[in-house]
């Protein structure tokens, strides 16, 4: 007997011919009761796979399938766990048979007959199948045939009063199996079947597809924990860096289980295991090798990612699912847009990178359309090698997939598909990052993902515009220490790449110190743009463009740190050079004339900074129309100008058609006209008509919260100005209410010690004197100067407005011969460095001869305005050019 069911299990597996009768679904067989024959119960089939040690058990999934098992029905309840390679389904599975097979069998519990048929290939199915049928005794078709057999155990399945479990393992073809799925009744059969495929036919039919995702942080803690400890290594483990490791790997089951394999193995602890893994010159095939498969999962890891990949090809029409995945290989395996692969330079590239044609044929391949990539990424889809939620939806893929499709990719192969992904990214970016904040984020994480897995070729032979662009996007959206931590990483990979004098290593420094000064460490930039000057001249000469544009930034810089008079020399001497070696038309010389014409302001030279700002209007509008962005600017900017020589009405008659402009040109939401409704606000409050002043800067507030977020540097910006509006009306506690927060969130965001966070504190301190919180006052404008003269220097005009505040306290302290010494030393200061007639130097000589004016019991009333209370404008994209890429 024994060897007869050893000859039949051994003898060829037969197919089924089209003469296969399909018992599934709600099709009732009806098959009279059958008098069993003497059999051996219970009866087990094929082999259950051994638990792997630390098994986890997944307690989320149990109860997945325990709630679907719960519905009755008329047909046999089967639950499809679905999962990546290596989540552990097989482990699953194995696990509730088990626990189902070791009961103790009574009258209602326990198993009779347990099959576990692996089901890559149906001809494995109806193997199983015969084999059962054999133990069974169940009468059958002509000896040897296996297929007839097969379907008289099915036909016994729905008869039988037995209970019984079927497990399908690792179904590849659902419509091949499909013909082979058991029927019967749900009060004694279960099927349960393991997937990676997320198929229709694989649900419905009192099917029930399960989700089988990756281990949670608990769960891949506890592993790594038991696994070491129960091999006698529990000093391989390291909690510190389980978390860490466990998220390197992806969290990935199979992974996780191979790195501990290959510790205890190594006796390697954790931290060096990680240090190994991260150094992407080590192959996952040395890191996991397949000795390390202790746990029986059958497959090395890069084997058990990738075995659909055969089939994939096979079954991909297109002949572009494997050139994909290697593109999504390239990508974020957390997510990036689908819109990537359909754009132009993708399908460009594809067109002559299809497998299996010859190459002298491949420029005549027809183009690449819309639809045959999504016809690709379907098939990925369906082969469970990326996940997307819907069409459009971010494409997701595990990590350790994507590292063991790189380790395919031919490295000669990679300088064109980093450039090619590179431009797709740059079809994608917003022109505004705040018009899709996700999307730039995603892009960004994206670039820099790609710049990793690539390098160096985004940066040879020349740096690719879109390295470039994740600064820019970063200070974009307020991220200024970000962008400062990206512009160093990509100062020291352009150093590495092309070396320290190479012309783009030189814009990469001047980018860096562009980045510095938008995060208001004003002395690193200064210095930088101070050491990048002096090489761009040595390098390419004092006239080269390189050279004219680090000698404007330096200029720029030393405004920034209020150095008013050397930032005028130096507009005045770019703006020279560039009349005389571009002309008086070239767009950087109008740039360059606008930024000396704000030089001239901020020296108080009010005429000549309104006479420049006339003249750059007139130029833009002969040269760009009247209606480009940068005359629109340069109109603003003459508006300003209007306003400081006391043109009120002017000034608010521009500011207004200004606004007009832009909500006609560039609509209502875009930051520039943001910029310019909160001028014009300025205007209204400069005329005196403080509460429509109010009423603009709350609409401001409100659309940046709306467009920027609330923590975005303008829209702190915005919120400090309306603070000050209602300071000027008169409403106390709700401007001290709003400079508090304000301060909050500069610190929060930018940090105790930015120049922004300087101004805020002391407004805060101006809106406590505003509410007779004298000492509070006192002690925060102290505190204010101090800071100021630490981080700007003792002549910052910010640190001489700080004094002067803090003469203000001093007064009304009743501190009066301390008022009266600050007041003049202020005067002194202003005088010194600004001259005897620019606006702050009148106003401090005002302060100092009312202070002497009023008797010594009196106390000094808070007349004067602090500087940093004034009411900034958002920034103005043509202060400071950015250096050309």
């Amino acid at each position: 007997m024994k060897q007869d069911r050893a000859q039949r299990r051994t003898r060829q597996s037969a197919r089924t011919q089209g003469n296969i009768t399909q018992i599934t679904g709600d099709v009732n067989v009806q098959v009279p009761p059958v008098r069993e024959p003497e059999v051996e119960w219970p009866i087990w089939v094929g082999t259950v796979p051994r638990l792997a040690a630390a098994f986890q058990p997944r307690a989320q999934a149990r109860e997945a399938v325990t709630q679907a098992r719960s519905v009755g029905g008329s047909v046999v309840l089967s639950q499809v766990l679905a999962g990546d390679g290596g989540v552990g389904k097989s482990q699953l599975a194995a696990a509730l048979a088990r626990e189902l097979r070791d009961q103790e069998r009574s009258q209602n519990s326990g198993l009779d007959l347990l099959v576990w048929a692996n089901a890559t290939e149906p001809d494995q199915i109806i193997t199983a199948y015969a084999d059962a049928a054999d133990r069974l005794g169940l009468p059958g078709g002509a000896p040897g045939d296996v297929a007839a057999a097969a379907k008289a155990f099915l036909a016994w399945l729905p008869a039988t009063e037995r209970r019984w479990l079927i497990v399908l393992d690792d179904i590849t073809d659902p419509e091949a199996v499909d013909p082979w799925w058991p029927d019967g009744s749900h009060r004694n059969g279960w099927v349960l079947a393991t997937t990676r495929r997320s198929d229709a036919l694989l649900s419905g039919q009192g099917r029930k597809l399960i989700r089988l995702d990756l281990y949670t942080v608990e769960e891949a803690r506890a592993y790594l924990h038991h696994r070491l400890t129960d091999a006698g290594h529990p000093h391989l483990y390291d909690a510190d860096q389980a978390d860490r490791l466990a998220e390197e790997l992806g969290r990935l089951p199979l992974a996780l289980g191979h790195a501990a394999a290959y510790m205890i193995n190594k006796r390697c602890g954790i931290a060096d295991y990680l240090e190994r893994f991260c150094n992407t010159s080590n192959k996952l095939s040395e890191l996991m090798p397949p000795n390390a498969d202790t746990e029986g999962y059958g497959r090395p890891v890069t084997t058990a990612l990738l075995v659909s990949l055969d089939a994939l090809q096979a079954a991909d029409a297109t002949r572009l699912a494997r050139p994909l995945l290697e593109f999504i290989a390239l990508m974020d395996p957390l997510g990036h847009p689908s819109g990537l692969w359909t754009a132009p330079p993708v399908r460009a590239h594809l067109r002559t990178s299809r497998p299996g044609r010859r190459r002298w044929l491949r420029s005549r391949q027809p183009a690449v359309t819309e639809q045959d990539i999504h016809a690709a990424l379907q098939c990925l889809r369906t082969y469970a090698l990326i996940a997307q939620d819907t069409a459009q939806a971010p494409i997701r893929i595990h990590a350790l997939t994507t590292r063991a499709i790189r380790e395919t990719i031919p490295p000669q192969a990679l300088p064109a598909m980093a450039r090619t992904a590179a431009d797709a990214i740059l079809s994608l970016w917003p022109d505004l990052d705040h018009d899709n904040r996700d999307l730039s984020a995603t892009l960004r994480a994206n670039t820099m993902l790609l710049d990793q897995h690539t390098f160096p070729c985004l940066w040879k032979p020349a740096p690719h515009a879109c390295v470039y662009r994740i600064s820019s996007s970063l200070t974009a959206v307020g991220l200024y220490e970000q962008a400062v931590d990206y512009d160093q990483r990509a100062l020291q990979q352009i150093y590495e790449t092309l070396g320290p004098d190479h012309i783009d290593t030189l814009g990469a420094r001047g980018k860096l110190a562009n980045s510095y000064s938008d995060a208001g460490r004003t002395q690193e930039a200064l210095e930088l743009d101070e050491q990048v000057l002096a090489d761009c001249e040595r390098l390419l000469g004092s006239d080269h463009p390189r050279a004219l544009a680090a000698r404007g930034n330096l200029a720029n810089s030393y405004r920034s740190a209020g150095r008013a008079q050397e930032a005028l020399d130096l507009q005045e001497r770019v703006l020279a050079d560039m009349e005389r070696l571009l002309g008086p038309d070239h767009p950087d010389t109008l740039i360059t004339r606008s930024n000396l014409a704000n030089s001239y302001r901020d020296a108080g030279r009010t005429q000549e900074a309104l006479d420049l700002h006339e003249r750059v209007l007139a130029d833009r509008e002969r040269l760009l129309g009247p209606d480009h962005p940068r005359t629109l600017a340069a109109r603003g900017s003459l508006a300003n100008s209007y306003g400081d020589a006391g043109r009120t009405q002017e000034a608010l008659d521009l500011q207004e058609r200004v606004l007009a402009d832009m909500e006609r040109l560039l609509g209502p939401d875009h930051p520039d006209t943001l910029t310019a409704r909160g001028s014009l606000a300025i205007s209204f409050r400069g005329a005196g008509r403080t509460q429509e002043a109010l009423d603009l800067r709350e609409r401001v507030l409100a659309d940046c919260e709306r467009l920027l977020g609330p923590d975005h540097p303008n829209t702190l910006t915005a919120r400090n100005n309306l603070a000050i509006s209602f300071r000027g009306a008169g409403r106390t506690q709700e401007a001290l209410d709003l400079h508090e927060r304000v301060l909050a969130d500069r610190e929060r965001l930018l940090g105790p010690d930015h120049p922004d966070t300087l101004a805020a504190r002391g407004n805060v301190a101006i809106s406590y004197g505003d509410a007779g919180r004298t000492q509070e006052a006192l002690e925060l404008d102290e505190q204010v100067l101090a800071d100021m003269e630490r981080l700007l220097g003792p002549d910052h005009p910010r640190t001489l407005a700080a004094r002067g505040n803090l003469a203000i306290s001093y007064g009304d302290a009743g501190r009066t011969q301390e008022a009266l010494d600050l007041y003049e030393r202020v005067l002194a200061d202003c005088e010194r460095l600004l001259g005897s007639d620019h606006p702050r130097t009148l106003t401090a000589r005002k302060n100092f001869a009312r202070a002497r004016e009023v008797d010594d019991a009196v106390q000094q009333p808070r007349t004067a305005t602090s500087t940093t209370a004034t009411d900034p404008q958002l920034p103005s994209t043509a202060d400071r050019p950015a250096q050309q890429a």
